[in-house]
């Protein structure tokens, strides 16, 4: 009972707080669920058309993650510091700093569209040694690459918007991009309307078209409908390159941190890409369903970077301590009901797929376990970018991901696939485990309040 009184005693009791925190979370989740349903559109449509296209494409959905990763450490870094100026009522720094962050993200872009444009069946070859699946992959990628660079400007843009508040351009370029999407899918991978029959080839088309009216969105939206930070080209051209320093002591763990987390998973996906191609449809089929009912707890660790960054921007420190803990326990339930949509609907997932009868008996053991992991990673993962990271501290998430992912997971998951033979599935377990056991180090130290650190001037 004292527990549970003590419990109850810092959570926040204003109704205010939970209504805009829920309308910023809903916001953000609305915009991660229409860019994943985006992912479960191709799935599908692929996954009708033939298996070795669906593991093709899923191979080089590995390389847009890590570039993923990337760009969003690089939005991260905008974030983190642009909402604690905003916390101070000052808005004349930020676009220095969105500036500089789309120096790093296009810098890295580029390097990642060249390597897959002059390599892309080299590198498809570390992740799978199923020569059909590469050939599909390859084909590809020697389209969807020329993606990348409109990616990052789009997603960096929409991304620094999020600093002060603005999260409405996110889902409607998302909810755009989700139907135009699904319409190219059907045109082009099958040759409906009179078009040409593409397969995988039409899948990335699609995409790139999708990514071009993306950009022209946000451009249009900076234009004539953003009024606070009246960004403009000569802007985010001509800045302070004082601000090189600040950003980079910021961001660069983040970036670090996402590359070695992007690396990671494209070694995750070698293992399992090793494992058949049966293994490689169930990760992807298991791993969109997991995308799709965790963005409330990926919308929740935004919201709660951003007003944990005001908080402390605006100098009430004293309020931390009751908004923290509420924070937590709101990740928890959000993680526990995530997990249980994930095993209730197993099945009817299943049902929208055409695969083999050995990659449905996978994808729902993958599910399965991920059902259950999902409650730690709605905890951790949320504590550590929307409270750790968005009070300025950027090196933990680091250091811890650098230990778990490199000096645990993936040496013991190699050595249980491919030195003791373990089944696909206890293989699975062990590259998902973090997210149970990082919740520990996540607890202590957000209880040291070593994180609470002011990164304005």
């Amino acid at each position: 009972m004292t527990h549970t009184t003590g419990l109850k005693k810092h959570m926040i009791k204003d109704r205010n707080f939970y209504k805009t925190f829920g309308i910023l979370t809903l916001s953000l989740a609305l915009q991660n669920l229409l860019t994943y349903s985006v992912n479960l559109a191709d799935n599908v449509m692929l996954g009708a058309y033939s298996e070795s296209a669906l593991s093709g494409v899923s191979l080089c959905n590995q390389f847009q993650f890590l570039l993923q990763m990337l760009v969003a450490g690089a939005g991260e870094g905008v974030v983190v510091m642009g909402s604690q100026y905003w916390g101070k009522g000052d808005l004349k720094h930020i676009p220095h700093i969105i500036g500089v962050a789309l120096r790093f993200g296009l810098g890295m872009a580029l390097m990642i569209f060249l390597g897959v444009l002059i390599f892309p069946s080299q590198l498809l070859g570390l992740l799978a040694n199923d020569a059909a699946v590469i050939s599909e992959g390859t084909r590809y990628m020697q389209i969807i690459c020329f993606s990348y660079l409109i990616f990052t400007l789009t997603n960096i843009l929409v991304t620094s918007l999020r600093c002060i508040g603005i999260v409405v351009i996110g889902y409607i370029i998302s909810a755009v991009t989700l139907v135009n999407n699904i319409i190219l899918n059907y045109c082009l991978i099958y040759g409906h309307f009179g078009l040409p029959r593409m397969g995988v080839q039409g899948a990335a088309v699609a995409t790139l078209i999708s990514r071009c009216l993306e950009f022209f969105i946000v451009i249009w939206f900076l234009k004539y409908k953003e009024n606070s930070l009246n960004l403009t080209a000569g802007k985010l051209i001509k800045i302070d390159n004082s601000y090189f320093r600040d950003y980079t002591k910021i961001s660069l763990p983040v970036l670090l941190n996402g590359a070695l987390w992007g690396l990671a998973q494209m070694v995750q996906t070698g293992i399992l890409g090793h494992l058949g191609a049966a293994a490689i449809a169930a990760n992807s089929i298991a791993t969109v369903v997991f995308q799709i009912l965790s963005v409330v707890s990926y919308g929740a660790a935004s919201a709660a970077g951003i007003v944990v960054g005001k908080c402390i921007g605006s100098g009430k420190e004293h309020q931390l301590k009751d908004l923290v803990h509420t924070l937590q326990v709101l990740f928890i339930c959000i993680g526990i009901i995530s997990g249980l949509l994930i095993y209730a609907i197993r099945y009817p997932v299943l049902s929208l797929y055409q695969v083999s009868e050995q990659a449905q008996k996978l994808a729902v053991q993958f599910m399965t376990i991920l059902a259950i992991t999902t409650v730690g990673t709605s905890y951790q993962m949320a504590s550590d970018s929307g409270i750790i990271k968005g009070g300025g501290d950027t090196t933990f998430s680091m250091k811890m991901n650098l230990i778990s992912m490199w000096g645990i997971v993936v040496p013991l998951s190699a050595v249980a696939a491919f030195l003791w033979k373990w089944p696909p599935i206890a293989v699975f377990f062990l590259l998902k485990w973090d997210q149970l056991y990082k919740s520990i180090p996540v607890y202590l130290r957000i209880r040291s309040w070593k994180w609470v650190r002011k990164v304005t001037r």
